[in-house]
């Protein structure tokens, strides 16, 4: 099955689990056939697929509850419940119990595309051992969440770069259109659970963002609080696509607030999950944090390695697991992640040239 007819197959999959929005669609098609880092962010469903061929032995590993669709952009901000700023990863739409190994490859693979794209500068060997090392630490030191407070200064310099000023960001946010037609009422009494008011009055707006979830319904509430403007997005959840990808009944949970509680983890006091609604606050110190807006003087090799130490935190969740994994890696040889991640980068690399020629519409 080449990408075209699975590309085909898993929105109709689907499109069974959640209502999609077909102009996405078909702007996530486009934007597939821009760049490999941009088609491998949308293309976890396809990578789900792939990876057991390319990395047969390592797919064996011990499982985990794990992210799925890690990836370099997939890291971001937020305020927890005492305002201070944390930094750690941003989505977990795609998590389910998979081999510990799928998060580190991924992130690994999406680290050398982006270092073809001149996104980073490190070069693979140097980005897998600087994830591998940041991982096997926090593994050892049982996690530690990223708090930019009195500690971790550095992060926090990339973190509030000038690009997510608060003027340029609520004024992107006041431009969004409105929403057409109905609201489903559980979609409303989601985002009316976070607003500090339910008097409150507020407008809802569709928000275009993300890849591997572009063509679910997003909706956003906007609304002025205090003097000032605040946002709450609900989005439309799905099964993770690596239940399509096994051939395997999609369960009825979705795993994403489960994979919240279980992590070492400074929590978003507002990100909760009702039904299949995922709902969070909006705000410059809330958001993802993508490669163009970090700073250009940066230590790469301390940013992934947090990324690495990051996903531990994650994986940590499933302690009945741990021994299991660390065993693992010690018997792995010393350059198992480079070479795994360049065979993925290879065969995503490939998958886009006939997404190119033959899938974008």
């Amino acid at each position: 099955m080449n990408i075209v007819k699975a590309t085909r197959r898993f929105e109709q999959w689907l499109g069974r689990h959640t209502t999609l929005v077909e102009a996405d669609l078909r702007l996530k098609h486009q934007r597939m056939a821009e760049l490999p880092f941009a088609f491998f962010r949308a293309t976890f469903y396809r990578w789900m697929q792939v990876w057991p061929e390319v990395c047969p032995e390592i797919a064996k590993a011990p499982r985990v509850l794990a992210v799925g669709d890690l990836h370099v952009e997939n890291f971001g901000t937020w305020r927890d419940i005492d305002g201070r700023l944390v930094w750690g990863i941003n989505d977990f739409d795609e998590a389910a119990t998979l081999p510990y190994t799928v998060d580190l490859i991924r992130l690994a693979a999406s680290a050398l595309l982006a270092f073809d794209e001149g996104h980073l500068a490190l070069k693979a060997k140097e980005a897998c051992a600087a994830i591998l090392e940041g991982y096997e630490h926090s593994l050892k030191e049982r996690g530690r969440p990223f708090v930019l407070e009195e500690e971790n200064t550095w992060l926090r310099r990339i973190a509030t770069n000038q690009l997510r000023d608060p003027v340029h960001f609520w004024k992107r946010m006041d431009e969004l259109p409105a929403v057409r037609g109905k609201i489903s009422a559980r979609a409303r009494e989601a985002l009316q659970r976070l607003l500090p008011d339910r008097k409150i009055d507020w407008r809802v707006v569709n928000r275009v963002a993300g890849l591997g979830s572009l063509g679910h319904v997003r909706l956003v509430a906007v609304a002025q609080s205090h003097g000032a403007m605040i946002a709450r997005e609900a989005k439309a959840l799905a099964p993770s696509a690596a239940y399509w990808a096994a051939d395997k009944p999609a369960p009825a949970k979705i795993m994403y607030q489960t994979i919240l509680n279980r992590a070492v983890r400074d929590p978003d006091p507002f990100v909760h999950l009702f039904g299949r609604w995922l709902v969070r606050r909006l705000s410059p110190a809330c958001s993802r944090i993508e490669l163009n807006q970090l700073p250009k003087n940066r230590d790469e090799h301390r940013l992934l390695f947090a990324m690495g130490w990051e996903t531990a935190n994650v994986h940590l969740g499933s302690p009945a697991a741990v021994k299991a994994v660390k065993r693992h890696l010690k018997r792995l040889p010393a350059n198992w992640l480079a070479a795994a991640a360049k065979g993925m980068t290879k065969a995503v690399t490939q998958d886009w040239r006939v997404w190119k020629e033959q899938g974008a519409v």
